[in-house]
């Protein structure tokens, strides 16, 4: 995890609780790791008592470049633009990127790593979820409804779903890479809607 602010902390915790061992973490002071897997509850109430997370004890300090180059499964750069690029692409060894930041990967790293055979998971479908949320607040205040927390995932959990499922599809269908299934969607959505409600809706 490439960074441990509102989107990288949530994100252990989520990943905790699912049973994923995070393995090393890093923000803007520092960086560690731990191979057995980080205590994330631990590491959450350091931070959150205004400790540094490169003084937590539960984990060795490493390099940043030691980071992203860390052996795993999943790689989520969730806080920079532009941190993999094509010094350090090649060097990733995970199976998945889940690009939680937005831009975490350069055109020049995209390159390199459409010849690799990992799973990249694009910023415009990774992190959605925020401004997902915002949406469904806007609605709830425009139409007076008052959607309760289980309610709000519900719906969440249902159209970032059927999202990744057409993005992927589509990657699928026209051996596109998921980045740029992901963007076609997109630019098709808001053509039709440009059709159907005209420039100026």
């Amino acid at each position: 995890m490439q960074g441990f602010g509102n989107v990288g902390m949530v994100a252990c915790q989520e990943l905790h609780q699912r049973g994923v061992r995070i393995l090393a973490v890093g923000d803007r002071y520092g960086t560690i790791r731990n191979e057995r897997g980080l205590d994330v509850p631990a590491l959450v109430r350091h931070v959150s008592a205004g400790n540094l997370l490169r003084d937590f004890a539960g984990g060795e300090r490493i390099s940043p470049d030691e980071l992203l180059a860390t052996p795993c499964t999943v790689v989520v750069p969730a806080a920079l633009e532009r941190v993999i690029n094509a010094s350090n692409a090649a060097r990733l060894r995970c199976r998945i990127l889940a690009e939680a930041a937005n831009g975490p990967t350069t055109p020049e790293a995209d390159a390199i790593l459409a010849d690799s055979d990992l799973f990249i998971i694009p910023d415009v479908l990774c992190n959605a979820g925020g401004v997902t949320v915002s949406y469904f607040e806007w609605v709830q205040d425009i139409q007076q409804f008052l959607w309760d927390e289980e309610q709000v995932n519900r719906k969440l959990r249902e159209l970032m779903l059927r999202a990744f499922g057409q993005v992927r599809q589509l990657a699928r269908d026209r051996g596109l890479s998921m980045r740029t299934a992901a963007l076609s969607l997109g630019v098709q959505k808001m053509a039709r809607e440009k059709i159907r409600r005209g420039l100026y809706p």
